[in-house]
């Protein structure tokens, strides 16, 4: 209403100025032309309100802010109040959608979730309608929501089309519920109308069928929302635009590790703090206009930074100033990471490389899990798919996961209490094994050591559509990030012969079980890289392999080495980083095989063999790895994915 109000303003100065002049000979009120500023004026509000005209529908005022206004929120990050629209009743919402102008994907507006009358966590979700339209895409979703039922006067062909910024400006949101026998949603700014007419009416998903309301909200991602009013009072209440007291703040972003001799600006340049006023209003706002006390980041160690906020809503001096604290730990070494550090990275938005899988084998990884901590979901997540990223499933790490081979699976989680689960895993150390069973079908299980030193497992088994030759898996993030950061001997290489030891991987008959590491060394002798012991389970050794073709044991002789390395000199330049699969075989007949493919800092090929390895119970091998001069850091490594492939290809419903 302050646009309408302005304009009115406007237009009655420039009414009096105009009959004015009609008194001067040759004066014509029909022909004068506006003054330039009010031109200005009128595009400017234009541009502000979209180009759907002045006239709103009733409504109360509802002010308030959805989303980070540095346009940084991620999926599922932020809402809108809940707003309960009972049967026959029509819902009016108006906001004014921001839109990042770098935006590079159509989905970074905002998504419309219809449920049932439930508190949030508790509900049942219809599905989600978001505001582009995007027939091949998942512009819409949910398992009673008719895609066929939306029409658009703006279409895009994939989520990276230009165009996104024609979805900015007010908008006026409909939900009709007052014909009986259908349900409508319009979505419109003026510009673009986006409307989902169904000719049935919703389903009653409420456990009291004698309760027939619904329930709707708001969820912006890479946008934010200044929601404006509405006719129904949400839960919650009403929000007036009168000047509002901070009540308490909280900080976003904070990375939990910062590298020793950083400055702020560039340790906290991703920090923000969400301000929460009188009235439940709540808004962003950047470091920039933080107060902060000052922090040591030239030596290593745990850290607290305090920070500070003394304004009003509207950006005067506060009665009361709010502040917060976080802890963050200075370190001299990062670690790869996927995710941004502060756990700010949304659903699907950053994934490592494809790892293939081939038939009978199982690849093991190991990393550590941080949170958010703000759902279940947001920790670790993997994509079993094809070579060309399409899915046989999707899996998480809380006992939930979709897709084609999904179905037929057995999830088996441990976790117990979830809150308690949920607050360990911030920090836990988790190792996955993928299985390629050969067979069709694929298993995977997640051992995590949370931070409270409780060991929860997450299991699914006989996922299937699989094609065992065909299969690969990666990881992606949703609210967390991971640090691959498991390492073997000390990292200055100076761990002696026999120093430091991995935990002993188990190989069943006719089975493979492979580990990714980059190698690291100190290049003073060919043998100061990895090793790899073959062992029962009391340890007792069947044979010792290194990486430069040569070993010993009981089972050794019987081996045949093959070693592609070439001159040793280069070879042994070329391992200092290498990038090294290593798996182990157990044929099952009595022998074993060790296969290393090593890619060499100079970005050649290498192979190290040793097949035929004998003495072996098939029913009691094992193996682990050990150092010598040498330190190995895991991390999954393979087939670089296809980003456009990748940034939408499975959407995430929420329990």
């Amino acid at each position: 209403m302050k646009y309408l109000n302005k304009l009115a303003t406007v237009f009655c100065f420039a009414a009096l100025g105009l009959l004015a002049m009609t008194s001067c000979e040759g004066g014509d009120l029909y022909k004068v032309d506006s003054p330039d500023w009010i031109s200005e004026a009128i595009d400017s509000i234009k541009a502000n309100k979209g180009q759907g005209g002045d006239e709103l529908p009733e409504g109360t005022e509802d002010v308030y802010t959805i989303g980070k206004t540095d346009y940084s929120s991620g999926w599922w990050a932020d809402f809108s109040k809940y707003y309960v629209i009972p049967e026959g009743a029509v819902w009016n919402a108006v906001f004014n959608l921001n839109i990042n102008p770098a935006a590079p994907n159509t989905y970074k507006n905002f998504a419309l979730i219809l449920c049932n009358d439930a508190d949030r966590g508790s509900n049942i979700e219809y599905g989600a309608i978001r505001y582009d339209n995007q027939p091949s895409g998942n512009s819409e979703w949910g398992d009673y929501i008719d895609r066929s039922c939306v029409e658009s006067t703006l279409t895009f062909n994939t989520d990276t089309d230009a165009g996104v910024e024609k979805l900015g400006g007010r908008v006026i949101l409909t939900i009709d519920r007052s014909d009986p026998n259908a349900f409508t949603v319009t979505m419109t700014n003026g510009t673009v109308t986006k409307t989902y007419k169904q000719k049935t009416p919703l389903v009653n998903l409420n456990a009291d069928q004698s309760n027939t309301n619904i329930r709707a909200f708001l969820v912006p991602e890479g946008s934010y929302i200044n929601f404006l009013q509405s006719n129904i009072e949400p839960i919650g209440g009403f929000t007036s635009a009168t000047d509002k007291q901070p009540l308490s703040m909280t900080l976003n972003s904070v990375p939990k590790k910062v590298l020793v001799g950083s400055t702020v600006e560039e340790a906290f340049a991703n920090v923000s703090a969400t301000i929460q006023y009188e009235q439940l209003v709540s808004q962003t706002v950047p470091l920039s206009q933080l107060f902060y006390t000052s922090v040591d980041l030239n030596t290593c160690g745990k850290k607290k930074i305090t920070v500070f906020y003394d304004s009003t809503f509207k950006g005067e001096k506060a009665t009361t100033p709010v502040y917060a604290e976080a802890e963050f730990e200075v370190v001299d070494k990062m670690y790869t990471c996927l995710g941004a550090s502060d756990n700010s990275t949304g659903w699907w938005g950053a994934h490592s490389e494809n790892v293939k899988v081939g038939p009978k084998e199982t690849v093991v990884q190991t990393f550590t899990n941080y949170t958010s901590g703000a759902n279940n979901w947001n920790n670790f997540v993997i994509v079993l798919c094809r070579a060309d990223d399409s899915e046989y499933a999707v899996v998480r790490s809380d006992n939930y996961g979709w897709g084609d081979g999904y179905a037929a699976c057995t999830p088996i989680g441990t976790q117990g209490d979830w809150a308690t689960w949920l607050a360990a895993m911030d920090g836990a150390k988790v190792t996955t094994y993928v299985t390629n069973n050969g067979d069709g079908t694929a298993d995977v299980k997640a051992v995590m050591i949370g931070n409270n030193g409780q060991e929860y497992t997450q299991e699914y088994i006989g996922i299937n559509t699989v094609d065992p030759d065909n299969f690969y898996y990666r990881y992606t993030v949703d609210g967390c990030h991971y640090e691959f950061d498991d390492v073997l001997g000390a990292d200055d290489n100076t761990s002696g012969w026999w120093a430091a030891h991995s935990p002993n991987e188990q190989v069943p008959a006719g089975y493979t079980v492979t580990k990714q590491f980059i190698n690291y060394t100190s290049g003073a002798n060919n043998w100061n890289n990895f090793v790899a012991v073959l062992c029962r389970a009391d340890n007792s050794e069947y044979a010792v392999v290194r990486s430069d073709n040569y070993g010993w044991g009981d089972g050794y002789a019987a081996c045949t080495p093959i070693g592609t390395q070439g001159d040793w000199g280069t070879w042994l330049a070329a391992m200092d980083g290498a990038k090294v699969t290593l798996s182990v075989t157990n044929v099952g007949d009595g022998t074993a095989n060790v296969n290393a493919v090593m890619v060499g800092n100079n970005g050649q090929t290498y192979t190290q063999q040793y097949n035929g390895i004998n003495t072996v119970d098939p029913d009691n091998l094992y193996w682990r790895l050990t150092v010598d001069g040498c330190h190995m850091v895991f991390e999954p490594f393979g087939k670089a994915a296809s980003n456009a492939s990748k940034s939408r290809s499975a959407r995430r419903r929420n329990r």
